[in-house]
């Protein structure tokens, strides 16, 4: 295990990927820097030490567009099989821990599981709505595919 698997909100996902969920206000310390993220703002943070996909989601809110949001997802899915990657909202909760929530249906937990399995191995309080509970039962077809 190097650094990275040991940092705070590295997540194990069924198929054995790893990717660390985080908020961008929380202090970075010694965490080094991902390979690849994806950023969930309202505006893109322009972070310039690293490849990153933005997708638009404002706080407490949905993404913009479902379609992009997935296509990052995937990219982050695909990418965690051999490179450090970072999933990263605000404050690392809702809109992360929902985005982990559709990643871990990418690795095969059961869609009706998603949200529960994020919490337990997550945050407790990832998934912060009703719409985002929602949202994930309504793309884990295309999340699967």
């Amino acid at each position: 295990m190097d650094h990275w698997d040991m940092a705070d909100g590295v997540v194990e996902l069924p198929d054995r990927r790893r990717v660390r969920g985080t908020g961008l206000r929380r202090p970075r310390g010694e965490v080094p820097v991902p390979d690849f993220a994806v950023y969930l703002r309202g505006r893109d943070p322009q972070v310039p030490d690293r490849e990153y996909r933005w997708v638009r989601w404002r706080d407490f809110r949905l993404p913009d567009s479902t379609e992009e949001a997935l296509a990052a997802l995937r990219e982050a899915h695909a990418r965690a099989e051999a490179e450090r990657v970072e999933i990263a909202c605000g404050g690392g909760i809702g809109r992360t821990g929902t985005a982990m929530a559709v990643l871990a249906i990418m690795s095969g937990v059961a869609p009706d599981e998603a949200v529960a399995w994020v919490r337990e191995h997550y945050h407790p309080r990832a998934v912060e709505t009703r719409r985002q509970r929602r949202w994930i039962a309504e793309v884990a077809a295309d999340a699967r595919a």
